[in-house]
């Protein structure tokens, strides 16, 4: 059964913008190019400019992304990357599908974000990078994080899958690390029609690996310059996130919008705890989560009044089959918990507040008032 309010709901933002999607599509059959031609080449120097950075390299996933920024940095076998412990297990999978090995760090109880006083603790002599992730859109202390990283000798490779748009200090994220990592997955803030991404970076050196990189690692026709991996992103993918690109401000505006008022309507209720912003961030609210005592309870009874929630992240990488030997449970006390008490509330542009005013509501009713998360 389909819930009245559910948690994400893509039709409305592609309804639309449905012609101009048929006419890029249709510029791009007419064309005769479907990969690595001039929708890509357009779109990357777009988003290259949005995101405030000289370079652009649209990949195949979020996931290349990450993997490949830091192959094109020089991050590989033999070396470690420090990664949150709360966070999507692809991230780390993309480190070690560099050739590093992740290493968990927790993450700060207010922000959810890597917690960069405790990064110190997990350095090793074979540290060579720091891959923070801008978790529900909401900049990492790129700070503090690039001060541990300077001492250190360390690269920062941001993951901005779900931060397109944030800003760290008045600069974009993608554009504060050595390079950015993004995911065009349709769920994104900038979200095309099926996978895709992007390393973006001040560096023409590591731009032009990851190019290389992208494409079975060739250099002209015929040279391979060295191993790479097919991961590309497609003409038709580039053509539509040409169409989104200049909305994407006015979503990120009508997500603030709705994540003040989920701020207003459940302020003050002991039950219910709320993100928490730094007064240096300006988050762009891909997912709104909120801490409950007994998060599985209230999903149960907010799903049986027809509001969709969903759970972030209920098994953390560190837990999961390739990991959970290193780290046992309890290796990070603050992701555990919120793994146990965080509930994603429904958000995007096309949500409105009579609906976002029900799922507040509706939220109150089923908590306890005296619990606390």
């Amino acid at each position: 059964m389909s819930a009245d309010v559910p948690f994400l709901d893509l039709r409305p933002s592609r309804r639309q913008i449905a012609a101009e999607l048929e006419a890029a599509h249709a510029r791009v059959l007419a064309s005769g190019r479907f990969l690595l031609g001039p929708e890509l080449e357009r779109f990357e120097a777009e988003f290259a400019a949005y995101c405030g950075t000289r370079h652009c390299v649209g990949v195949g996933s979020g996931f290349s992304a990450i993997e490949l920024a830091l192959r094109a940095a020089g991050v590989g076998r033999g070396d470690e990357a420090i990664v949150p412990a709360y966070a999507p297990v692809a991230t780390w999978l993309a480190v070690a599908r560099a050739g590093a090995t992740p290493v968990g760090v927790d993450v700060d109880a207010d922000t959810y974000n890597i917690d960069p006083a405790r990064i110190g603790a997990a350095l090793t002599e074979r540290s060579a990078a720091i891959v923070p992730v801008h978790l529900r859109g909401e900049p990492a202390a790129m700070d503090a994080i690039g001060r541990v990283a300077a001492a250190s000798g360390l690269v920062v490779i941001e993951d901005a899958a779900q931060a397109h748009g944030a800003t760290h200090r008045r600069r974009r994220v993608g554009g504060v690390g050595a390079a950015g990592a993004f995911s065009f997955y349709p769920s994104k803030n900038l979200g095309g029609i099926g996978d895709g991404g992007a390393v973006v970076t001040d560096d023409a050196e590591l731009a032009e690996r990851v190019r290389t990189l992208r494409n079975y690692g060739m250099r002209g026709r015929n040279e391979i310059a060295e191993p790479g991996v097919n991961s590309r992103l497609a003409e038709p993918q580039a053509a539509a996130l040409r169409v989104m690109l200049p909305r994407l401000d006015a979503w990120n505006r009508s997500r603030a919008e709705l994540a003040a008022h989920y701020a207003e309507a459940l302020a003050g209720h002991r039950a219910v705890a709320l993100p928490v912003v730094p007064e240096w961030a300006q988050p762009v609210w891909h997912l709104y989560v909120v801490g409950l005592a007994d998060r599985d309870a209230a999903a149960a009874a907010l799903a049986a009044r027809g509001v969709g929630t969903l759970v972030h992240y209920p098994c953390l990488p560190h837990r999961t089959g390739p990991y959970r030997e290193r780290w046992p449970a309890g290796s990070f006390p603050v992701a555990e918990r919120l793994a146990r008490h965080c509930l994603s509330l429904p958000l995007y542009p096309q949500l409105d507040e009579a609906a976002c005013a029900r799922v507040a509501a509706t939220l109150l009713e089923t908590v306890e008032p005296a619990a606390s998360a």
